[in-house]
């Protein structure tokens, strides 16, 4: 399969993007004082800070393919021979998923002083629809939902994800396809809580409203059903449709330029890591931490 870049191939540019992330890479683990236990560490070809900064970067310019990735980055950025060899750079990667789950995780505390937080859901397909009845995949793990944006049912998982009104990304949380939304929203809410948050007509519970108020002081809006009595305002199902509007555009962002749902990944641990990067990788950019 062809790979299709967002980015320019000027080397200045990238050179300028690596060194920002390696920058900001290093300071924060620094914080957290992380050492992974591993034998020989006096002979690693590659420091945490840089095998962290290269994954980040392949997130931020669009590869989905890790073999691409590798190959892009021994020719372009460390083409003396100096970088690590594709396999153990992959198990670095999932080596350091905590510490970027980590990072991720306090940049997100920042959404906190935003005006409001949107949560909504995108699938995430595994496979082409024509394939779902026999794929092998993620077995037993992932399973079929129906996207009703698409009118299809799909095989896959299911990202729900919370963002302020700037954009920022902050708790998420990844479910088989067929989880409905209300089941996922108050894990997602809670991890890093805010105030005012929305929703679309997919998690309307009042049960859900209440208990997000009475135990963690949350409020939660929501559009009405059609059929449903004594509703609101044409005025405040208009309000909500545009404060709803920042997620609609996050998440084109996720699937366009960072292609968040073409992960290639065929492990837990890999999927994970590749998600949190480009969420991370999402985030600095947000933040204006990195340039894209």
């Amino acid at each position: 399969m062809q790979e299709h870049f967002h980015f320019t191939t000027d080397p200045a540019k990238l050179q300028k993007q690596y060194a920002a992330i390696f920058c900001f890479v290093s300071a924060q683990l620094s914080l957290i004082q992380m050492y992974l236990h591993r034998r020989n560490r006096h002979l690693v070809k590659q420091e945490d800070e840089v095998v962290m900064a290269v994954h980040l970067l392949g997130k931020l310019l669009g590869f989905s393919s890790e073999r691409a990735w590798h190959r892009f980055v021994t020719g372009n950025l460390f083409t003396n021979g100096s970088f690590l060899e594709r396999s153990r750079y992959n198990r670095r990667c999932r080596a350091l998923g905590f510490a970027i789950k980590w990072i991720r995780h306090e940049l997100a505390k920042r959404g906190q002083h935003h005006a409001y937080a949107v949560v909504d859901s995108l699938p995430l397909p595994l496979c082409h629809p024509a394939r779902m009845q026999r794929v092998k995949r993620f077995r037993g793990i992932a399973d079929m939902g129906y996207c009703a944006s698409k009118k299809q049912w799909y095989y896959g998982f299911k990202l729900h994800l919370q963002v302020t009104n700037q954009g920022l990304a902050m708790g998420y949380v990844v479910t088989e396809a067929s989880c409905h939304d209300v089941k996922a929203a108050e894990t997602v809410m809670t991890q890093i809580p805010h105030p005012y948050n929305f929703g679309d007509k997919g998690y309307i519970s009042h049960a859900l409203r209440e208990k997000l108020y009475e135990e963690h002081q949350a409020a939660f809006w929501t559009p009405s059903r059609h059929n449903q009595k004594h509703g609101p305002s044409k005025a405040w199902e208009e309000w909500i449709r545009k404060k709803r509007k920042v997620i609609e555009t996050v998440f084109s962002i996720l699937v366009d330029q960072y292609r968040i749902t073409d992960i290639r990944a065929n492990s837990i641990a890999g999927f994970e890591v590749a998600l949190d990067g480009i969420l991370l990788a999402y985030s600095l950019v947000t933040l204006g931490l990195v340039e894209r």
